[in-house]
């Protein structure tokens, strides 16, 4: 219908790639900064915990700036599905999730947000490609 918009992609996918390593920076670098804090609320070690952080942090910062774009896309995926297994099979935390928690739609949304970064290698504005 818009054939226009589609010389907008590379944009869109540039903004799709900050507003995807903003939550993932932030999200990693409260797991860091946090550990202690972040493990008792996600109920892992401390260590799985700072670990999941610098994931986070890594694959933000690769999505982000195109580098290894696709790897760091398949892993922030991987640790969205993760965060899904964890909501929907150990806390049996519903889609838009309950009293006690939020459910897994958010983290839903960003394994999809990652899959497009991954199927189009982030767009053309990416330093490697």
């Amino acid at each position: 219908m818009f054939v226009q918009l589609a010389r907008f992609t590379d944009l869109a996918l540039l903004l799709l790639r900050l507003m995807v390593a903003i939550v993932f920076v932030t999200s990693g670098y409260r797991h860091v900064t946090h550990s202690a804090e972040r493990a008792k609320g996600i109920g892992m070690s401390r260590g799985f915990t700072i670990f999941l952080g610098v994931a986070e942090l890594a694959g933000g910062l690769g999505v982000i700036f195109g580098v290894l774009t696709q790897l760091a896309a398949i892993g922030l995926i991987l640790i969205m599905l993760g965060a899904i297994q964890k909501k929907a099979f150990v806390w049996h935390t519903g889609f838009w999730g309950n009293d006690k928690a939020f459910g897994w739609h958010y983290d839903l949304m960003l394994v999809i947000m990652n899959l497009v970064i991954a199927c189009t290698n982030g767009g053309a504005y990416v330093l490697m490609r």
